[in-house]
């Protein structure tokens, strides 16, 4: 029996309308586990779930064009003003960046159940350099560890018995080449442009670890790390099944996407606004191809920021558009990721001053050829 006070107000109301629900659930304790099947269905049967989801998420895809002209002509603001211009970059390019990076994560998440630390540093432990250094800047593609994960990587690596031009080749690679930049490149540029920036990142990465592996710098590590005992890079593989990797991809959704998301907003508004508001003439006059200076400047704009490729790439595309030169845009986008100053910071902890140094020069000469080069050609 239901117990319901006569008095009412909308507080009152809630509190009881909630002490039914939970008094039907302890009447009909079957209720309990009608949702467990449909919570667990997509491991049940992943082919299904798998099909379903592509579906859907191309269905929506390709509305996002249509969706955000609608929200725009609802809103009192014309189209073809400055503000209606970059409210619509916002509409349309939120949802996108959102779903290309859910969808690549969660597949890359998948995926990544191959590619586990542990097995990254089996793979790399006691190559020699040179081909140690291609397997690492390319193995960085397929594993989307950020700054925040420098130090335990480096750490692992180290212990290992990577070498240490290795292990830098890796770390410059995989925050700055990994799936979600080259998807959101696809998406927004189209596969040359994502083809052009995973040469030059593979190149920077390879060529940059190498240098640092020929000038012998062990010495610079800081005195535990070098003191660390040396273990065994074996792993065990661990039988996974399909359901099992689905479950890997929601996770990896969860974690990445729920991380970046605030960046996301944040570069899509500043492209949104870029878009809308900033003059092409204004922007090709210190980032087109006349200004030598532009790379540098590009380059040093943006180690002090924070950001990682989702967030920085709708800054990169309001930028082309606008006039900005293609080898500038890519020196800064590539500063950006692999040059961070709070990067630099976390690397601290296992590094000497004289080896952060040497890797920052090593790794921003790199970028600033990327940019001339493509300025020049282009």
């Amino acid at each position: 029996m239901f117990f319901i006070d006569k008095g009412w107000s909308p507080i009152s109301y809630k509190f009881q309308a909630s002490l039914r629900l939970l008094q039907l659930v302890t009447v009909f304790p079957g209720m309990n586990t009608i949702a467990a099947p449909l919570k667990n269905w997509p491991t049940r049967q992943p082919v299904l779930f798998l099909i379903l989801a592509a579906v859907a998420w191309l269905l929506l895809y390709n509305l996002l064009n249509a969706g955000s002209e609608a929200l725009v002509a609802a809103l009192p603001v014309d189209r073809d003003s400055h503000l209606g211009g970059a409210l619509q970059f916002f509409f349309y390019d939120t949802p996108k960046v959102l779903m290309l990076l859910t969808g690549v994560v969660f597949v890359m998440g998948m995926i990544n159940s191959y590619f586990t630390p542990e097995r990254t540093r089996a793979m790399l432990a006691g190559r020699s350099e040179g081909v140690a250094n291609v397997m690492a800047a390319s193995l960085g593609i397929v594993t989307p560890f950020c700054s925040c994960s420098a130090v335990p990587l480096f750490i692992g690596f180290v212990q290992a018995g990577v070498p240490l031009g290795v292990t830098f080749s890796f770390l410059i690679s995989a925050p700055m080449v990994n799936e979600v930049a080259l998807t959101l490149l696809f998406g927004m540029f189209g596969w040359k442009v994502a083809l052009l920036y995973l040469s030059l990142g593979l190149s920077v990465a390879i060529v940059a670890g190498w240098i640092i592996g020929r000038l012998k710098m062990e010495a610079h590590l800081e005195d535990w790390v070098r003191d660390m005992p040396k273990t065994s890079a074996d792993f065990d593989a661990g039988a996974m099944t399909l359901g099992d990797r689905i479950e890997g991809g929601v996770d990896s959704v969860r974690q990445i996407v729920g991380k970046v998301w605030p960046y996301i907003l944040g570069g899509i508004a500043v492209g949104a606004l870029i878009h809308g508001y900033v003059p092409e003439d204004f922007m090709a006059s210190f980032m087109g191809k006349e200004a030598w200076w532009s790379v540098p400047l590009a380059v040093i704009m943006g180690v002090p920021m924070y950001t990682n490729a989702a967030g920085v790439i709708p800054i990169v595309q309001a930028l082309l558009a606008k006039g900005a030169a293609l080898g500038t845009v890519l020196a800064f986008m590539m500063s950006v990721i692999a040059l961070s100053l709070p990067e630099m910071i976390i690397l601290r902890k296992v590094l000497k001053v004289r080896l952060i140094a040497t890797f920052a020069g090593v790794v921003a000469t790199g970028i600033l050829l990327v940019g001339f080069v493509f300025n020049a050609v282009l």
